[in-house]
């Protein structure tokens, strides 16, 4: 059975594990929302992951900040998401197999998924992996490709608009990936699951 991709996504990170369950359980209760991941991760951060259609994901949200208060440290909200940003933070990788890599990481989760979305509607690249958080301490990494410039464009604009505020944006980009790295990459970007 095929999934689609709902229209809307959130995410919300929480210093407080305790603030970070009643935000969750008030989103809920607000709007019709499907949590699609919830827990905590190192370094001690609660994180709520839900999607829907705008309009809930937009109440539910509203209503996580207000529940969650000054425990929240980082936010995400992603009306008309798209796509493959979706599905790869479900964890579908696709092949790299374009031209030019484009590596985004961040200091924590929900700026990687902004990242992808930025990438993506602003430049003609393929998102091919979303990693977030477990087994990162909280960080975020996202692979685009795509020919070079579009890849160059589409970083530049991530760090123009995800990298304010503060926010930690770093990224890379390699042009003519070497076979054996974009085969390595490819199986998995886990030191110990691509031997």
């Amino acid at each position: 059975m095929t999934r689609t991709a709902p229209e809307a996504l959130a995410l919300l990170e929480f210093s407080s594990i305790a603030a970070g369950t009643r935000s969750a359980d008030a989103l809920v209760k607000k709007a019709p929302v499907k949590i699609e991941r919830l827990g905590t991760l190192q370094p001690g951060v609660f994180a709520i992951l839900w999607s829907g259609d705008v309009a809930s994901v937009d109440e539910s949200y509203q209503e996580a900040l207000r529940v969650g208060g000054r425990a929240v440290v980082e936010r995400m909200f992603l009306p008309q998401v798209d796509a493959s940003v979706y599905f790869a933070v479900q964890g579908v990788a696709l092949p790299l197999d374009e031209d030019t890599l484009g590596v985004i990481e961040t200091r924590s989760m929900a700026p990687a998924i902004e990242a992808a979305d930025v990438a993506v509607k602003g430049a003609n690249v393929r998102v091919v992996r979303v990693r977030l958080g477990d087994e990162l301490g909280g960080k975020g990494l996202v692979h685009v490709v795509g020919e070079q410039h579009d890849v160059e464009a589409a970083l530049e604009l991530v760090v123009a608009r995800v990298g304010q505020e503060g926010r930690s944006v770093e990224t890379s980009i390699t042009p003519r990936l070497d076979g054996e790295l974009s085969n390595w990459l490819g199986r998995g970007t886990r030191f110990w699951e691509v031997g």
